[in-house]
């Protein structure tokens, strides 16, 4: 199968070209390695992957003999030789210049624990989310319709609209699954937990429950896109409260899941401000939650909110500065799914994974637009074909164009 460009590739290269080190972290099996080793802009560089075992003991014993060789070095599974970072200091220090090195991994603690400790200044790093719509669609070429109308809030012309339909929220974005390379879906997330479970959590963390553990991401996965309530997780795990809290915390670190923060920063009051839980990809969620046919599963809502949310990231999130994603909802009820801030621009988006909505549907919109002066668009984003303006800064959007 021939490479599919991702989105964050070019803002990579573009940090590069400022930063001396430039760090990629991101879930397994999310397509770093691939991207590293085919995108365009990357080629050029030496590449070398301590997955291997002669290349981790060769940097494990004498990383300068490679640092210091290499003019610009991407390193791959950068974490598993903590030595590697320390030196990478040393040979920044001694020659700063921007785009020397390009380092991923996806133990995030390790990782960035080096980072942290040795390289404050010197690096910046970026997350790979899973496939986007876009990405899968070959669309990247074209600016992303939720910045545009971010920037300018219009009506979008008419056009050919795709629905979003139940196959691609069980698929996800991670690309063996959406590109359609596993044969069966099912039997490769299963080796994706399995080895999650034996090998990354074994690199981070030593935990003493696996059965526990499991239990806890799958609990998690029933609750996605909700209010994470550790308490009631951990009664159901039959965890004790902080045990559950580490275990969440560690399955955060290897990117499995997702906090989105409360949106505070308006004129309500009583807004809750626990952290909302999801599952960082919509296929995985599907699989840990035994979820196999949405046509009339409770859980339809959520995993499109989830899926969505993972779109809205991957178009945002290659900002830079990156843009950043919250929900909002108050002690009465009213609730916005999602609040996309932008440098100094705000937009607020609610999820409907049917093909119709209502006024109702509106209400938390309404009133996150009274309480929220410089928020310059609300929109309903529903499984349609139509775009419509429905009064002072709110509009519905169909879902295939707002993930376009």
């Amino acid at each position: 199968m021939d490479y599919i460009p991702r989105e964050l590739a070019a803002t990579l290269d573009r940090a590069l070209g400022v930063m001396p080190v430039v760090v990629l972290t991101g879930m397994r099996q999310v397509g770093k390695s691939t991207m590293l080793r085919n995108e365009a802009a990357f080629r050029s560089r030496s590449y070398v992957s301590l997955d291997d075992y002669a290349t981790m003991r060769s940097m494990q014993e004498n990383p300068g003999a490679v640092l210091d060789t290499e003019d610009e070095l991407t390193i791959d599974e950068a974490q598993r030789v903590r030595e590697v970072f320390q030196e990478l200091k040393r040979v920044v220090d001694k020659e700063r210049r921007p785009g020397r090195f390009l380092i991923s991994g996806s133990a995030n603690p390790a990782l960035l624990r080096g980072v942290s400790e040795s390289l404050a200044g010197r690096a910046i790093y970026f997350e790979l989310p899973p496939m986007s719509r876009r990405e899968i669609s070959g669309m990247t070429g074209k600016p992303p319709f939720l910045i545009s109308f971010l920037r300018e809030p219009s009506t979008p012309k008419k056009k050919n609209v795709k629905l979003l339909n139940d196959a691609e929220v069980l698929t996800g974005g991670l690309p063996p699954v959406s590109l359609g390379e596993a044969a069966d879906p099912r039997i490769w997330f299963t080796g994706y937990e399995q080895t999650y479970l034996e090998r990354d959590l074994r690199d981070i963390a030593s935990v003493d429950n696996i059965l526990g553990f499991r239990d806890l991401m799958k609990l998690a996965a029933l609750r996605t896109a909700q209010l994470l309530n550790v308490a009631g997780l951990a009664r159901d795990a039959r965890l004790e409260a902080k045990t559950a809290a580490r275990y969440l915390g560690w399955m955060e670190a290897t990117y499995i899941i997702r906090r989105v923060q409360p949106f505070l920063r308006n004129k309500a009051s009583r807004v809750k401000k626990s952290p909302k839980l999801f599952i960082s990809d919509s296929g995985l969620a599907c699989h840990l939650a035994d979820c196999r046919d949405l046509s009339d599963d409770p859980m339809k809502g959520a995993l499109y909110e989830t899926y969505v949310l993972q779109n809205i990231i991957s178009i945002v999130e290659r900002e830079i500065p990156p843009g950043r994603v919250y929900y909002w909802q108050t002690q009465q009820g009213r609730e916005v799914d999602f609040v996309v801030e932008l440098g100094k621009d705000l937009l607020a988006i609610e999820v409907k994974s049917g093909e119709k909505w209502s006024r109702r549907d509106l209400a938390g919109l309404s009133e996150f637009l009274s309480v929220t002066p410089r928020c310059k668009a609300a929109i309903i984003a529903y499984n349609g074909e139509e775009a419509v303006k429905l009064g002072d800064r709110m509009w519905a959007i169909p879902l295939g164009v707002l993930l376009s």
